[in-house]
């Protein structure tokens, strides 16, 4: 006789669709600044907190990269200039990665039924997708998705959104985008030690993944056909309580004011793990079925407090630390460069792929590479 629990894990798994990733593509902005640079620009707007500079070599950064060149962050910018930087070089980003990542599935954008798109660091009404379908030959009766909200989780919060609308419309093909433009909110009025913090840590950058849906799963989750990049097998999410102080944004006259709590490392310390396993033990999973781990690098420490919890070492996380180091914190977009590094390389099996995001919220999504 099965228990509850387990008659209802059951159940998941017998009406569980596949859904493949076709393809995917990722993408950064022309202007490259190495961490001596980024140094030397926080010294310059941040002359209050000169003595610690050290910060900044112990991000685990080495190269990011902007949408603007440097000298324009040095000047104070209006909401109005932010804005129109942003949806500007949003769409030259979004227009790169879906063009991309379609071809990368063997598609034509007129393949497309639906968009997913997310993102956190600025506004556009119509929203980017409405505008990306001006520039692109989707189809005019493609659905669309807009998210905003989710922070650096929306990158992999999007993706299991955007699987579940593929196995609701079995046979459809979703795009599902992010972008997030983390320069445009360095405000230099801003003479907290959140925003030189943040400084340290954030860049830009966009991802794009095509999925198709359709394909039954056996009762572990495997597709019954191989193919593609790999498969979503199924995804979850934590919400811990009034958290609101963690991360996130408040608006102030000339942007987005960052929140970014010194006390994030020690919510994980003391709560990641049994979200975690209350995640895997309502999926019938252990950690003992994961061949790799793919979380997103939010910073060195918490980097550090997932390799602590999981009883990892740094080759454990590689590319996540790879990611890190080559790119910066692009929030949403960052955990699908941390899977593209891992399907380049190779990788094969079961993988978690996981991020946090502000609410304040951990999402998990579990891969068939």
């Amino acid at each position: 006789m099965l228990s509850e629990i387990e008659a209802h894990q059951f159940v998941r798994m017998r009406t569980r669709i596949a859904v493949e990733i076709a393809g995917l593509a990722t993408a950064v902005p022309e202007h490259v600044m190495g961490q001596d640079e980024a140094i030397a620009r926080a010294n310059t707007v941040f002359p209050q907190f000169a003595r610690r500079l050290s910060l900044f070599t112990n991000t685990g950064v080495e190269t990011r990269y902007t949408v603007e060149p440097c000298e324009w962050y040095l000047e104070p910018r209006s909401w109005e200039e932010r804005t129109e930087s942003f949806q500007r070089n949003a769409l030259i980003l979004l227009e790169d990665v879906a063009t991309r990542a379609i071809a990368d599935a063997g598609l034509e954008p007129r393949d497309i039924d639906a968009i997913v798109t997310n993102t956190i660091t600025g506004l556009a009404i119509p929203s980017l997708d409405a505008r990306l379908m001006n520039r692109m030959p989707f189809r005019s009766d493609v659905e669309r998705l807009p998210i905003f909200g989710l922070g650096c989780g929306g990158g992999v919060a999007g993706l299991a959104r955007a699987a579940r609308m593929s196995r609701a419309c079995a046979g459809h093909t979703i795009l599902f985008l992010t972008v997030d433009l983390c320069s445009l909110c360095m405000r230099t009025a801003d003479p907290s030690l959140a925003m030189f913090v943040s400084s340290a840590l954030f860049s830009d950058g966009a991802a794009a993944v095509v999925l198709r849906g359709g394909e039954e799963q056996d009762l572990s989750g495997n597709s019954c056909k191989k193919g593609g990049l790999g498969r979503i097998i199924t995804s979850g999410e934590h919400f811990w309580g009034n958290t609101e102080h963690i991360m996130g944004w408040d608006v102030r006259n000339d942007g987005f004011g960052v929140v970014l709590s010194p006390d994030l490392p020690e919510l994980m310390q003391n709560n990641f793990s049994e979200a975690l396993h209350g995640f895997l033990d309502r999926e019938g999973l252990t950690l003992e079925d994961f061949d790799g781990f793919l979380f997103h690098p939010g910073g060195a420490k918490v980097l550090e407090t997932v390799q602590e919890q999981l009883s990892l070492d740094r080759a454990g996380l590689a590319h996540s630390w790879d990611v890190l180091r080559d790119y910066g914190n692009m929030s949403s977009a960052t955990a699908l460069f941390v899977l593209q590094s891992a399907i380049k390389s190779g990788a094969r099996g079961r993988h978690l792929l996981a991020a946090f995001g502000p609410g304040f919220s951990a999402y998990f999504v579990v891969l068939d590479l």
